[in-house]
């Protein structure tokens, strides 16, 4: 009996071992995922590329954009409630391609796509899923999918009037898919994209539509 419990003793040892080396071996796995996919090169594309950030190209701005109205300083500040770590998040207006932009806040507003206090706006926020390790990038939209309808998402301009927008849908498109950037006549809408998990090879959207306008008071 006593010899039993000794080899039973020493398979639980030798199966709690092998346990040990399996849940270290995973931890380093998904560790070494975050900083490897935070260092792939993102650029502006239309293709299935995975390593790319997918952010829509556009060639023309279809009207939309009129940079001549609104403050002179196109930043805006960005707030997501459902978000950990999108809040009062300074959003430049800039192209897809500027990875420095990208690296050092927590998104850009798309350029070439509209802004909160036009009548007719899409206004376009794409931020990494995984982003770069040390940089203000670092899993900023991470939690995006925590997003749901019915939520709140505040925008803030540089002369403080602040837009409150109602999110009404969420949902996943190609890389190809450039429609998203559109407009609808009439209709001011903000758009929130990043990367699909786990292959980053679609995008992952929320859109929301405008409900309130608060200018800064005096």
């Amino acid at each position: 009996m006593k010899k039993y419990s000794v080899h039973r003793s020493r398979i639980r040892n030798i199966v709690s071992w092998a346990l040990s080396l399996v849940m270290i071996a995973a931890g380093v796995a998904l560790i070494a995922s975050f900083f490897l996919a935070g260092r792939l090169d993102s650029t502006a594309t239309n293709s299935d590329n995975p390593g790319g950030f997918n952010v829509p190209k556009l060639e023309t701005t279809k009207g939309e954009n009129t940079t001549s109205t609104g403050p002179k300083d196109k930043t805006l500040e960005l707030t997501v409630p459902a978000m950990a770590r999108i809040k009062d998040d300074d959003i430049p207006y800039t192209v897809g391609t500027d990875e420095e932009a990208l690296k050092t806040h927590a998104a850009i507003h798309l350029e070439g796509t509209g802004f909160p206090w036009q009548k007719t706006a899409n206004v376009y926020i794409a931020g990494h899923r995984l982003g770069y390790p040390n940089t203000e990038s670092w899993l900023t939209f991470w939690d995006l999918n925590k997003v749901k309808v019915g939520d709140n998402i505040y925008v803030t301009d540089a002369n403080g009037t602040k837009y409150t927008y109602k999110v009404f849908k969420t949902f996943v498109v190609s890389p190809s898919d450039t429609h998203v950037t559109d407009t609808e006549p009439g209709k001011n809408i903000l758009t929130l994209q990043t990367c699909t998990l786990p292959d980053y090879k679609q995008r992952l959207l929320v859109q929301a539509k405008l409900v309130d306008t608060q200018e800064k008071a005096a």
